[in-house]
């Protein structure tokens, strides 16, 4: 290691991120152990189960060992002997490597091992009171955090400063039986006609936009991202066959036309308000179901939406890997397309510091985000931080050594790329939203 490496990751390591994505479940609801779909169990192995429980299954876990680990009422001996077998097996996956990083940050264990159970168990009871959010991200040197939750549509966060929040508009635009019913169950309001589907879809805007940093939607998991114009009197017609006096499933490209029609009214109402679109792009965090070809084409189906709607800012989520190339050529070509390194350094941080090299080297610098963990539970943050604070200083030793870029150019350019991009596009600060910050000067 040079001393230009060295200073290089003193500068990557002082620098905070602002960390553009999470799914984040309130801290109230971590403190009080109240058991949910997002929060399982209330003990160490809650720690492990984003993203590790997927390379678990992979390994050869099963279905009920997964339950066993990952429910509650179930002894740390015991959960201990469900991973123990497969831990080996993942523990140099980046999902892996994120959460040892966290129980070494957090806890000062060096791996899960029979003899430091007890204390990562402990040491986690111990570190669940109330501020820990707070002192999680500190110590992870990360100064606030976007969450899409994944319990409501907007979530009216105990801590807004921290916790800046993304406007959900899956469930406006999916048009499944369970979004119609979560909409009624939040508001009181149910829809027959397209026409008061739509009043829902403005009632939301309107009592969010202006507290929501961007309109976030994961739809790629279920559908391709070809979205049409479609007429409105058309969409109103199979509104009726979907959910209202008329109600049969719609064929699969009758459902298709409805959500572009649907997609495009928020994707509009979003410009209107002038909040970005994250849209989900990419690798799909399950395991067996996912259909590679419609990934494949996410970055060409992405963009007739980016011409059609010029004006409006996409966030193009997870570096479409394992497409990432077409990515870059994206954010290259489009004004309003930005691409968000989220979740991507877990899933290959090989893969991930090479896209992070390429880009830098064919778009704009101020079109990157680097860093959100992706994650429900706080704890693995600081560990997937580790890792991107990695593949971010590897990166640009790289360009420095092949002369692409001089030394005394990376601090400004670690700064834009770790926090100053995301402060400037969606002007918020720890203070919450505001107009366009300065970046700290620093100098080389």
């Amino acid at each position: 290691m040079t001393e230009v490496d060295r200073q290089i990751i003193e500068w990557v390591e002082e620098t905070p991120f602002v960390d553009t994505h999470e799914h984040l479940i309130e801290e109230s609801q971590r403190l009080s152990g109240e058991i949910d779909r997002w929060f399982p169990c209330d003990d160490w192995s809650y720690v492990f189960s984003a993203y590790v429980a997927n390379d678990l299954v992979v390994a050869g876990m099963s279905a009920a060992d997964q339950q066993g680990l990952f429910g509650p009422g179930v002894s740390s001996d015991e959960k201990y002997r469900l991973i123990a077998p497969y831990w080996h097996r993942i523990r140099h996956t980046g999902y892996a490597q994120a959460v040892r990083h966290t129980i070494r940050g957090l806890y000062g264990e060096d791996d899960l091992t029979p003899e430091s159970l007890p204390r990562i168990a402990e040491k986690y009871r111990n570190t669940v009171k109330p501020g820990f959010y707070a002192n999680i991200l500190r110590r992870a040197n990360v100064e606030c955090c976007q969450v899409n939750s994944m319990q409501r549509i907007f979530m009216e966060s105990e801590q807004p400063a921290l916790l800046t929040q993304d406007l959900s508009i899956l469930e406006f635009c999916r048009c499944s039986p369970h979004d119609f019913v979560r909409v009624e169950a939040e508001t009181g309001k149910s829809a027959a006609t397209l026409d008061e589907w739509l009043g829902i879809i403005d009632f939301y805007f309107a009592a969010y936009s202006s507290k929501a940093v961007a309109v976030k939607c994961q739809i790629a998991y279920s559908r391709a991202l070809d979205f049409a114009p479609v007429a409105k009197a058309h969409a109103a017609r199979l509104f009726l066959h979907q959910v209202g006096k008329m109600r049969h499933a719609l064929a699969s490209e009758d459902l298709k036309a409805l959500q572009d029609f649907l997609f495009r009214y928020c994707v509009e109402k979003a410009g209107q308000c002038g909040l970005p679109v994250k849209l989900h792009t990419g690798y799909l965090g399950t395991c067996g179901s996912m259909q590679l070809a419609r990934v494949r084409d996410n970055a060409a189906d992405l963009c007739r939406l980016l011409q059609d709607f010029p004006e409006t800012r996409f966030v193009l989520m997870h570096i479409g890997y394992p497409y990432e190339q077409e990515f870059i050529a994206l954010a290259k070509h489009y004004p309003n397309a930005t691409i968000d390194m989220c979740w991507a350094w877990i899933i290959n941080p090989g893969a991930s510091v090479r896209f992070l090299k390429e880009f830098l080297l064919a778009v704009p610098a101020t079109k990157i985000f680097t860093f959100g963990g992706d994650y429900v539970a706080v704890e693995p943050i600081y560990g997937h931080a580790c890792v991107a604070r990695r593949g971010i200083a590897n990166v640009l030793s790289q360009l420095v050594a092949e002369g692409w870029v001089a030394r005394q150019e990376t601090p400004d350019l670690i700064e834009r790329i770790m926090r100053g991009n995301a402060l400037r596009f969606f002007r918020m600060n720890n203070d919450g939203l505001m107009d366009l910050p300065q970046l700290s000067a620093r100098t080389g």
